[in-house]
């Protein structure tokens, strides 16, 4: 009886409560829990995710609340998350499909960019689906726990593609992941689950984050950038040092990378002149060079300056802690990156 109590107690301090000051890994928690109750056709399935509750305990508590029938332990193949997802969405159910680490994608990149992101073309069929997972460097995780796969989707029609980089966003952008009639990529950069400097208070009430729309985080008037994820942190940053110098920066998060926010991001650059696109991924083929063309259509007689991409070197993430800092851009890599677009 006194064990029975003990498990009755846990149990309830799993169920999250509604809004409050979160993480991002708790705000994505809440997200999910409260899609789950608003709607029985939405389910969780995944490598770990019920009795252990997620790698990054994403998943904590929802077996207990829910059932083995709506949170769903997977073999260690991703393939078959993807595949049995993609059924289930066929049939009427809203899947939430967890990857351990975003690396794994790679295992059901067929399925995805064949299937999942052409069905409603094909034959009018939606996938509702949600294929979410930690995502992006700097942990000190290596070569195959450190990936940004933006740019492996971005030439896909169909698929949408979600990044956020606050707890308010990733609630609601979740909850908006989950409602859409198609496939959408959620990728959450693990370095921002539970980074203190992002807990903040979000709202109890039932809310949104809608799909495809930028955010200015930040006002400016001399240069902008446009980025997303943990880079959104690091701008901020390079934001206060500059104003230090005279140099107003505006930043602009995208939040969704496809379909990408091109309204947003030209009114910026037409608004202070000069440009840089900031990106945690390697930059050859990055989606930084999509939004460069993008600017340089849409508002090259605006510019007073080249747009300027910055982004990780053409490398595999190093595990090295010096080699991984060298990698990925730094606070002082923007800002001299800003210094050298503000005097061209």
């Amino acid at each position: 009886m006194i064990m029975s109590t003990a498990l009755k107690k846990e149990h309830k301090s799993a169920r999250p409560e509604r809004g409050g000051v979160v993480t991002l890994v708790e705000a994505i928690r809440q997200g999910i829990w409260e899609e789950m109750e608003r709607d029985p056709t939405v389910f969780v399935l995944g490598e770990d995710v019920g009795a252990y509750g997620g790698a990054f305990k994403v998943t904590d508590g929802l077996i207990d609340e829910f059932g083995k029938g709506r949170v769903i332990d997977t073999p260690i193949s991703e393939g078959a998350i993807v595949g049995a997802a993609c059924g289930a969405a066929l049939m009427g159910m809203r899947p939430v499909a967890e990857f351990q680490f975003i690396d794994f994608i790679s295992a059901g990149f067929d399925l995805l960019t064949n299937y999942a992101a052409k069905c409603r073309y094909r034959w009018g069929a939606g996938i509702p689906a949600v294929f979410r997972g930690p995502c992006g460097s700097g942990l000190r995780t290596g070569p195959f726990h450190s990936l940004n796969p933006e740019s492996f989707f971005l030439n896909t029609a169909g698929l949408k593609m979600v990044e956020p980089s606050t707890a308010y966003d990733a609630k609601g952008l979740i909850k908006a992941a989950i409602r859409d009639p198609d496939p959408v990529l959620f990728f959450e950069h693990k370095k921002l689950y539970r980074l203190p400097r992002l807990r903040e208070e979000i709202p109890g009430d039932d809310y949104i984050v809608e799909i495809g729309k930028a955010c200015t985080v930040r006002e400016g008037r001399d240069l902008t950038i446009i980025t997303f994820g943990a880079m959104v942190l690091t701008a901020l940053d390079a934001a206060e040092e500059l104003e230090k110098e005279g140099l107003d920066v505006e930043i602009i998060d995208l939040r969704t990378l496809a379909p990408c926010d091109k309204t947003a991001i030209v009114a910026s650059v037409k608004k202070t002149s000069r440009a840089m696109v900031l990106h945690e991924a390697s930059r050859t083929g990055g989606i930084g060079g999509e939004i460069s063309a993008v600017i340089g259509e849409e508002a090259f007689e605006w510019l007073d300056a080249p747009v300027l991409r910055l982004a990780s070197i053409d490398t595999p993430v190093p595990y090295s802690p010096p080699l991984e800092d060298y990698y990925l851009p730094q606070t002082k890599d923007v800002v001299d990156a800003a210094r050298k677009l503000a005097a061209f």
